[in-house]
């Protein structure tokens, strides 16, 4: 179960990174000075990506835990 517990924290890592990917897109895009409709778009945009990586980080840690109970 050890190969379990690293497929998970390579997913959480990935899902955490994917996160900080999203605060910095976010910050740069309020600096932008866009347009309020547009800034809204990009936005709307990058709520998906958060929640994506926020999915493949919830899923990376949950293979972690399946694999310290099966282990």
């Amino acid at each position: 179960m050890d190969i379990l517990i690293w497929i998970g924290v390579v997913l959480t890592l990935l899902g955490i990174a994917g996160l900080g990917l999203c605060v910095v897109k976010g910050v740069s895009l309020r600096r932008a000075g866009l347009s309020d409709a547009d800034l809204r778009a990009r936005l709307q945009r990058l709520v998906a990506l958060n929640l994506g990586a926020l999915a493949v980080s919830a899923l990376g840690l949950i293979a972690v835990i399946t694999g310290i109970l099966l282990g």
